[in-house]
C-alpha cells in the first residue's frame, strides 16, 4: 500500500503550507518506505509515498502524461494496464508502472476512463490546463480514500489514511 496526499485550492501557498504539506505526507511513510514524490502546480499539491511493487526502478509518483499537463499519485495497482496501453499506441510512457496508464487514459477518454481499469486502486488526478481534478476509487473500495475541506472551507484535501486528515485541514 502506498500513501497519498493530495490538497487542491490552498488558499495559503506559502513556504510554511508547503512544509507543512511535505511532513505530513513523511506521517504516511509507513505505507510506502521506498519513495516520496511531491507535485506543486499553483495553489495544489499532490504528494506520494510510494511502495515500490510493479517497476521499482523507475515507477517514481506523482507520475505524468507526455507533455505533464496531467498529474496523478496513486495508491494500488492496475490489473489490466498491459492491455490498456497496448490500446494508448500514439502515447509515450516514461515508465514501466502500471498506475502509468491513468494519466494517457484520462486525456483518450476523459473521467470516463475510470470505468475502464480493473484493479484496487484509488487516485488523485489533476488536471492543469483547467485546473479541474478527480478522485477515484476501485468499486469495491479496497484501498482507503478520505476526503475532508480546509477551514477556509475552500480546499480539499484527498489522503489514504483517515488518521492523518485532521491534521491537513487543521
Amino acid at each position: 500500500m502506498c500513501g497519498i496526499l493530495a490538497v487542491l485550492g490552498c488558499t495559503d501557498n506559502s513556504q510554511a503550507k508547503r512544509s507543512r504539506i511535505i511532513e505530513l505526507s513523511r506521517r504516511l511513510r509507513h505505507r510506502g518506505p521506498d519513495w516520496s514524490g511531491l507535485h506543486c502546480y499553483e495553489d495544489c499539491y499532490l504528494a506520494h509515498q510510494r511502495l515500490a511493487i510493479v517497476d521499482p526502478a523507475s515507477g517514481d509518483q506523482p507520475l505524468y502524461n507526455q507533455d505533464k499537463t496531467v498529474v496523478v499519485t496513486v495508491n494500488g495497482e492496475i490489473y489490466n494496464h498491459k492491455e490498456l496501453r497496448a490500446q494508448l499506441k500514439s502515447h509515450t510512457f516514461r515508465t514501466g508502472s502500471d498506475c502509468e496508464v491513468i494519466a494517457h487514459l484520462y486525456e483518450e477518454h476523459g473521467e470516463d476512463f475510470v470505468d475502464m481499469l480493473d484493479g484496487m486502486f484509488s487516485f488523485v488526478l489533476l488536471d492543469t490546463r483547467d485546473k479541474s481534478f478527480i478522485a477515484a476509487r476501485d468499486a469495491i473500495g479496497i484501498t482507503p480514500l478520505y476526503i475532508g475541506w480546509g477551514l477556509d472551507g475552500m480546499s480539499d484535501c484527498f489522503i489514504s489514511a483517515k488518521r492523518h486528515l485532521e491534521d491537513v485541514l487543521s
